[in-house]
């Protein structure tokens, strides 16, 4: 790595077409990120819970204060407040790059409630809502069936989209399609699109933790291997993909298990939501900068993969599912239910501190 770079990641936002995003709305965390060429920043339901346990002493004074502000509000109002209020501090922060790249980059991302996993309208109206809340807003909605109605309807009504909960080819085709449509419906119209940056996650992670978790069950032997870059394959597929279509949605990697995911995506018009710990190995690592975007995954391994795991198939393949069967894939439920767990933990921190026993 040459000097004039800080650290690898550095050198990756510096020298390549590859971004990289602060996974996580901590302050101190999107700071050193920053530093090292960090582009945007990302919340969920478990993000801000964890941003609360560990930086408590920064915001149970502000948690107090709108409880006695706000004495008709239930816990839930208060935490969608100290939610908002975490999005749009890191939005402050990344609003000077938002304006000088003009809505491409610069953004923080915000999820809608978890619980409006089924419902469209809920998840689009909430989308909007957000938007309003800072001008370099990016909104998170699950990748279910209802979700890619709400990517089309969001995005037609002016909200940059970060569609989540989100594993594979099928369903981020799904995403770049809707959102096509709404950017479409936005122009006929004469309404304004260039300052708009839509964004398709792909969890590779998560997806080789399902994989995983099915080869436990249903006591499955492949090289190990192999079910490390699963998500891999899977993205540089989707990748390929969007560039043959010209899509105007990017790709983004998500949920960090090991260095091929990122270190095999440097090169790639992408983004890459990458977790403060993750960074900091990343930094501290021999691994050299350099293209990987276009090497192919070993053949080997997607075979093996393909043979032995039908939930590969459905995630690498185009076709290998429906919008329909979106709502039942594995790694879709397991995360809903993650998410909707990490929300309950979230509102328990809240409600310790709105009722308290002497």
């Amino acid at each position: 790595m040459s000097k004039q770079f800080k650290s690898p990641l550095h050198e990756t936002a510096m020298t390549t077409p590859t971004d990289f995003w602060n996974d996580s709305c901590s302050i101190p965390e999107l700071t050193y990120a920053m530093e090292h060429g960090a582009v945007g920043a990302t919340t969920n339901p478990v993000i801000v819970g964890n941003v609360l346990k560990n930086e408590m002493d920064k915001y149970e004074a502000r948690i107090f204060e709108l409880i006695k502000d706000m004495p008709e509000a239930t816990e839930d109002d208060i935490a969608w407040t100290i939610i908002e209020e975490m999005a749009v501090e890191g939005a402050k922060i990344l609003e000077p790059l938002y304006h000088e790249t003009k809505g491409q980059k610069g953004r923080i991302s915000i999820q809608t409630n978890t619980k409006f996993y089924r419902s469209a309208k809920l998840m689009a109206d909430q989308a909007v809502g957000f938007h309003q809340l800072a001008p370099n807003m990016q909104i998170k909605m699950p990748t279910t069936s209802a979700g890619i109605e709400a990517f089309e309807e969001a995005t037609y009504r002016g909200a940059s989209i970060n569609a989540t909960v989100s594993y594979t080819v099928p369903q981020a085709l799904a995403v770049a399609e809707a959102v096509e449509r709404g950017l479409k419906r936005r122009e006929s119209e004469g309404l304004p699109t260039e300052d708009m940056h839509p964004v398709c996650t792909i969890m590779v992670g998560r997806l080789d933790d399902w994989l995983k978790d099915v080869a436990n069950r249903d006591h499955i032997i492949v090289d190990p291997a192999y079910l490390e870059m699963a998500g891999v394959a899977t993205f540089k597929n989707a990748y390929k993909i969007y560039k043959e279509k010209g899509y105007r949605t990017q790709l983004l990697a998500a949920a960090y298990r090991n260095h091929h995911q990122w270190s095999d995506f440097i090169g790639g018009d992408v983004s890459l939501t990458i977790p403060f710990k993750w960074q900091k190995r990343f930094n501290g690592s021999d691994i050299t900068v350099e293209n990987r975007m276009d090497n192919p995954v070993d053949p080997k391994a997607i075979e093996a993969l393909k043979k032995h795991f039908p939930d590969f198939v459905k995630a690498y393949e185009a076709d290998g599912m429906t919008v329909e069967e979106f709502d039942t894939y594995g790694a879709v439920t397991k995360t809903l239910k993650q998410f909707l767990a990490g929300y309950d933990s979230l509102i328990e921190m809240i409600r310790d501190r709105m009722v308290i026993i002497k």
